[in-house]
């Protein structure tokens, strides 16, 4: 079998409208993705420069924040679904009816998220520590740093309707724009630089929450300025009757439990990683925010995938959907080696910069080799969940192939590695890639099937 994938692979790589569109939707992604985390990573080094209590708080905090974040974009990734094939066929009626459900969905989340955060802090902080010192730093930046949420989720929806509809540049000016703001306003506001408060972890949190608003502001008023497919009237983005619900609901609660399902996964992770202890999680934080550094290419192709692969079976055209289905994976095996060879030569190196103490640096270069060794197979699952199965409108498949490898194998190794073997948090954190490799494997077979092919607004 994957000889004969090797072979088609071969075929199809030459196609210049391929890399032409694959190129213009995926590098502003890209771009946008490598300045978020390389500015978050600056971010993450300066909080570490008060200590390893702070990094730890911010850290845990930002892990309720990461269940906001996959929720919102299971919603706009679930409308994004309907939106690129709307597209394939130019059906702009339904793509304002479609945005403006994921813009009411995620103002909903907003809320639901934004409270408990605001209310009861210190309960969400204590679920992932019992260090009463990074449970009071944590409540702190969390009860203000989520009123941010909000903004977020209007800049989410904006952005994934704009990439659906081939249009990737705008939502990855701002957000520079926006990532740059943030990072000199923590500067100032974590430090008391430039003639501002010092204010620690609470003065990062204020930068997030004015770098949101302004970020959310800008694309709105861009997206009205042009008056694009998005800039609907109020009228036609709120269109959206009980017949129209009913034929999109399935697909965008599949998206949404998926993202939600890995998110909590990811969480549960974090807790094990937590009772570990306090070094166990800075050690982890800071391997989380290096290896985003190095993924963000692949995320940007993936995300080129599902727009690329929605566009042409709206369109009907199922043949070349599958083939660029091939392409994709070919070419994330490729880049895949160039920055699994990357990571692990940098990883000493970018460590260093953190102030941290030498058992934390050690377990985080141990366990940034351990994802560059399996980088391949993680690169794979991601164009293949995140893209093409997405893209395709396969969403249901996605949701239980992630449900099954994260819950079954990769949260009960980690558990079993952790409190019963008690292991170093780098085994542990191996441990977790069996899922990745049980994943592999079922996603490729699907792909092979040629089942994941659904034309999703055809009756629409």
């Amino acid at each position: 079998m994957i000889a004969s994938i090797t072979a088609k692979m071969q075929i199809l790589m030459i196609d210049k409208e391929f890399y032409r569109t694959m190129l213009k939707i995926s590098i502003p992604i890209i771009i946008q993705s490598f300045v978020a985390s390389s500015l978050n990573m600056i971010d993450t080094i300066m909080i570490g420069r008060l200590g390893e209590e702070p990094l730890a708080a911010v850290g845990i905090a930002n892990q309720y924040f990461f269940l906001f974040n996959l929720t919102v974009i299971g919603i706009c990734s679930g409308c994004g679904v309907f939106i690129s094939q709307f597209w394939g066929k130019k059906d702009i009626g339904n793509i304002r009816r479609t945005h403006g459900l994921s813009l009411s969905f995620v103002t909903v989340a907003a809320i639901i998220f934004t409270l408990p955060a605001i209310f009861i802090p210190e309960k969400i902080i204590s679920v992932f520590n019992i260090d009463s010192a990074v449970i009071g730093l944590g409540a702190k930046y969390l009860g203000l740093v989520s009123i941010s949420y909000i903004f977020t989720g209007i800049t989410f929806a904006y952005s994934f309707s704009l990439r659906s509809t081939e249009n990737a540049i705008p939502p990855m000016t701002v957000s520079t724009v926006a990532l740059l703001l943030n990072t000199v306003l923590n500067y100032g506001l974590i430090f008391g630089n430039m003639g501002l408060p010092k204010m620690g972890v609470v003065g990062a949190a204020v930068a997030t929450v004015i770098a949101r608003l302004v970020e959310s502001v800008l694309l709105v008023a861009y997206v009205y300025a042009i008056k694009g497919p998005l800039a609907g009237k109020l009228r036609e983005l709120a269109d959206i009757d009980a017949k129209f619900m009913g034929k999109v609901k399935h697909i965008i609660m599949s998206v949404v439990l998926n993202e939600a399902c890995w998110g909590f996964g990811f969480v549960a992770y974090s807790v094990v990683y937590g009772r570990i202890g306090t070094q166990a999680i800075a050690a982890v934080q800071i391997c989380n925010t290096i290896q985003n550094i190095f993924l963000v290419v692949i995320f940007g192709m993936a995300s080129a995938s599902a727009v690329m692969i929605g566009n042409c079976i709206g369109a009907g055209e199922e043949e070349k959907a599958r083939d660029n289905a091939y392409r994709f994976t070919a070419l994330g095996v490729v880049v895949g080696l160039f920055i699994a060879a990357m990571l692990a030569l940098a990883a000493p190196l970018i460590v260093s910069f953190f102030n941290i103490s030498g058992a934390v640096a050690r377990a985080a270069v141990i366990m940034l080799y351990i994802t560059a060794g399996s980088l391949i197979v993680r690169v794979f699952n991601i164009l293949m969940i995140v893209g093409i199965l997405r893209g395709g409108g396969d969403t249901k498949f996605s949701l239980l192939t992630e449900a099954f490898t994260m819950w079954f194998i990769g949260v009960t190794a980690a558990v079993i590695g952790a409190f019963v073997l008690r292991l170093p948090v780098y085994w542990v954190y191996a441990l977790v890639i069996l899922e990745e490799i049980a994943k592999f494997a079922i996603v490729l077979y699907r792909l092979v099937s040629n089942k994941w092919i659904k034309n999703i607004v055809h009756n629409i």
